[in-house]
């Protein structure tokens, strides 16, 4: 095995990844490995370098591989703990890029209560095109352009070339780059970890600090749940809402909880976003990407701006062993007043994520609002009931739907889809058919972090486990408001209970063998995470004491 008597005594450290080959946004996970490796050696450890699985998003979008995307979460999180287990190993660096293996390794750290350190592969540098930055949500929405006539197929096929032009996750404020920033905020990753492109050398330096810092971690005793607490979950609910991230982040963020056993949920996300300002102007809201953020201070700025306002917990233990305030009190960048607007003049004064809830949604639902004036935010009309993805997505294709509508897509819950599968195909097409603006659309799935216009996803209880969703039909005048966080259908308690008589239970679906089944048999709901398993609160042993 190549290793000396010296080094098999000194601590092991597991260096995880999700490299693979399926997309840019985990390519160059290996080669960063090596720079971890490096570092963990200089601080006097011995690295041990494993990989898990990744289910790639932009690959999966839009067809049945998108039902393995956030089982893949899990899976990630299991296997890493059971490879931890299995060779008794006393640390852990994790590298992930891509949306569910970020949550999913950070998953894992808190549940394994190991001297952790998380490090994000790096964003993907934005495409050009006509002398204009486009990523891959550009692709997406041309598609919709292209098959409302508006794109030709050669415009299409340039785009593609260029959009995506090496590797890296996708480069906006989506889910990859919402949780990377999570993962500085609520203390796992270095600060300023995360903002660096994947083809920047410098990515090397991080990896080598983390790799180091792990040492340092493991000399004080510093595990992950001393890092993640209910103080460090807030501030990273501080950072989804004040960049506009991803609404997958009020799924993760409860999970990541549920881990370290302490009660925080949909409610608990939304709560603190409802207060905290919007003022990163990052895609898929705003104008700029990852890229640009990093170039103006990066995660430590906006963090810094939020100090300002008393919106940061200071005293939260990092990675470094240091405090969150003692890393902000080193940090000299200011607010660009371009793409970090200065806290105390906010694009708009409300985070850019809401919580929804009503008689159509009793445990809740989300709502993407970054970017939407207050008029955009409310909105009521007919329903148009669809029971799959692919049913709406064949509708919206041959245009078989009307402006002022809200598109309802059921069955597409953690258990019901089974997989919570995101909707990007089906809003991109909506898009580019210049319809984002006209209709709404309410779904038990999950969106894309590059989704836009008025989409509500998480809706619980979702079809499969009775919800309400599951009772409405073609026509129910249904109210969402952003504002107010409602999220109801024009119909009594006496009709909705009559209509649930009716109900025949839930829609059978293709998977009654394999990881899929089993993970719809044991996910819970949405508001809480789509968990699979009890949790810390019913451990009986913590990994690092036995």
């Amino acid at each position: 095995m190549g290793l000396t008597e010296e080094e098999i005594h000194l601590p092991w450290v597991g260096v995880a990844t999700c490299w693979n080959e399926a997309a840019p946004c985990n390519i160059a996970l290996n080669r960063q490995a090596q720079a971890v490796k490096q570092g963990v050696k200089q601080a006097g450890g011995t690295p041990r370098e494993f990989t898990t699985i990744t289910v790639t998003d932009g690959i999966a979008m839009g067809h049945e591989g998108m039902r393995s995307s956030l089982a893949s979460r899990d899976a990630i999180a299991d296997t890493v703990e059971l490879t931890m287990r299995g060779h008794c190993y006393d640390a852990l660096v994790g590298l992930a890029g891509c949306d569910k293996s970020l949550p999913g390794m950070m998953m894992a750290m808190v549940r394994l209560n190991v001297p952790s350190v998380f490090i994000y592969g790096g964003s993907i540098l934005p495409g050009r095109l006509d002398g204009q930055d486009v990523t891959v949500q550009d692709v997406f929405e041309a598609v919709g352009k292209h098959q409302a006539g508006n794109l030709s197929d050669a415009e299409l096929a340039i785009l593609e070339r260029v959009a995506c032009p090496g590797a890296g996750a996708c480069g906006a404020q989506y889910t990859a780059n919402t949780m990377a920033c999570v993962s500085e905020a609520i203390g796992l990753a270095l600060l300023n970890s995360s903002g660096a492109p994947a083809p920047y050398e410098s990515r090397d330096h991080y990896g080598r600090a983390s790799g180091e810092a792990v040492l340092t971690l493991i000399e004080k005793n510093i595990r992950a749940r001393d890092v993640v607490t209910r103080k460090s979950l807030e501030n990273a609910a501080r950072i989804v809402a004040c960049t506009g991230g991803s609404t997958n982040a009020a799924l993760h963020l409860p999970a990541i909880a549920h881990e370290a056993g302490i009660d925080f949920d949909l409610f608990d996300v939304t709560d603190i976003m409802r207060d905290t300002p919007y003022f990163c102007d990052l895609r898929p809201g705003g104008k700029y990407v990852a890229k640009d953020m990093y170039e103006v201070g990066g995660v430590p700025v906006v963090m810094k701006e939020l100090k300002k306002l008393g919106l940061i917990h200071e005293d939260c233990i990092t990675a470094s062993g240091r405090t969150i305030g003692e890393e902000l009190d080193d940090i000299r960048g200011e607010a660009d007043g371009r793409v970090i607007y200065p806290a105390a003049t906010p694009i708009t004064p409300t985070g850019g994520v809401v919580g929804l809830r009503g008689n159509l949604a009793p445990d809740g639902a989300i709502v993407k609002v970054a970017g939407m004036t207050q008029e955009e935010q409310v909105f009521t009309g007919p329903a148009r009931v669809f029971e799959s993805e692919e049913e709406a997505f064949e509708a919206v294709r041959a245009r078989a739907y009307n402006a002022g509508e809200v598109i309802v897509i059921r069955n597409e819950g953690p258990a019901g889809g089974p997989g919570m599968r995101e909707m990007l195909a089906t809003t991109a097409a909506i898009s580019g058919q210049g319809m984002g603006k006209k209709v709404a659309l309410i779904t038990d799935g999950r969106f894309s972090g590059a989704t836009r216009g008025f989409c509500v996803g998480h809706v619980g209880p979702e079809a499969a486990h009775g919800g309400p969703i599951a009772l409405l039909q073609t026509g129910d005048v249904i109210t969402i408001n952003a504002i107010t966080g409602e999220l109801s259908v024009a119909l009594s308690d006496a009709e909705l209970q009559t209509r649930r008589a009716a109900w025949k239970g839930p829609k059978p679906t293709l998977y009654a063998t394999g990881a899929i089944w089993k993970f719809a048999k044991l996910v819970g709901g949405a508001r809480w995470g789509a968990v699979t398993h009890p949790g810390a609160k019913s451990e009986r042993h913590i990994y690092m004491d036995l």
